[in-house]
């Protein structure tokens, strides 16, 4: 059997982009061995249900400028939240980190969502479907 073990993204400051997961994905979620030293090429973050994020050290890094033209997304994470509550508080907490905000569908009846970007440029969605 094969399994997925984690999605890897490439950043241009290892540190940087594991404290801004950290921060926003907060209670439970911890870097495996600590946190990453200022020179780190690499670290995997871990959820308390299991689930990981790898972040890799790209040098050099071209972030993504989706949805501008220019250097294409290339990949996205889809955070999935439980109700619309939920949705509106991260908004508000990604907000206080800093995230820019690339799409507002927080209205749509059907699939209410955000994407973000992270410190690399990196699209993420979260929504708030089916809650």
């Amino acid at each position: 059997m094969t399994r997925l073990l984690q999605p890897v993204l490439d950043t241009a400051d290892v540190g940087r982009s594991a404290a801004f997961y950290l921060a926003w994905l907060g209670d439970g979620w911890a870097c495996r061995g600590g946190d990453p030293a200022p020179d780190a090429d690499w670290a995997v973050l871990q959820g308390p249900d299991g689930a990981r994020l790898a972040l890799q050290l790209a040098d050099p890094f071209d972030a993504a400028t989706w949805p501008r033209p220019g250097v294409p997304q290339q990949a996205h994470l889809d955070f999935l939240l439980d109700s619309p509550a939920a949705l509106e508080a991260t908004r508000a907490r990604l907000a206080g980190l800093d995230a820019p905000l690339l799409r507002d569908n927080g209205a749509d009846p059907d699939e209410p969502l955000y994407v973000f970007a992270d410190p690399d440029g990196h699209p993420f969605c979260v929504l708030a479907v089916g809650a």
